[in-house]
Formats: C-alpha cells, sequence, structure tokens
C-alpha cells in the first residue's frame, strides 16, 4: 500500500461548473486524483461558491512530468479566477 498526499484548495468565489471542470482535467494526469469538498457555510451569498474546495492527492510514485502537469492546471485556473487558497481540513 502506498502513501498517498493529499492538499485541499479553494477558489471562494470558482462556481460548480468550474470545480468539476478542474478535478476532470486534473484525474487525467497519471498518478493524480482529485474529488470536491462540500461547502460548509450555514449561510447563503451568492457570489460564494456552492463547494468547498477540492482535493488532490498525489502518490509517491507520481513523476516530475505529472506533478508540473498538476500545477500548470491549478495556474491556469488560479490565474484566470483568482488564487487558490490551501485549506485545512479536520479529521
Amino acid at each position: 500500500m502506498t502513501d498517498r498526499s493529499r492538499q485541499y484548495f479553494s477558489i471562494s468565489t470558482l462556481p460548480l461548473a468550474l470545480y468539476r471542470e478542474v478535478v476532470a482535467h486534473l484525474r487525467q494526469i497519471e498518478g493524480v486524483d482529485a474529488g470536491l469538498l462540500p461547502q460548509t457555510a450555514t449561510d447563503f451569498d451568492y457570489y460564494r461558491s456552492q463547494i468547498g474546495g477540492l482535493w488532490v492527492e498525489t502518490a509517491p510514485e507520481t513523476d516530475a512530468k505529472s506533478r508540473s502537469t498538476l500545477e500548470r492546471v491549478l495556474a491556469y485556473y488560479g490565474d484566470r479566477f483568482g488564487p487558490w487558497q490551501a485549506i485545512e481540513i479536520e479529521g
């Protein structure tokens, strides 16, 4: 069994459809998996995303090319929609 590294990111105003697009792109990278985090806010804000963020998981054996592609995909969306914020998940 390999120990996978998981990180969590958010752009608070990124729409649900774009989060889904980012996850679809990331899942195409060899050695990378990704998914969505639920929104945890208790009040509604029209300008806030319906999603709490995304998680990205890489295996220890993920090669440099795949890691570079991962960084480029995140940078692409971050450049257009605002910087990704690393978030902490308890538990």
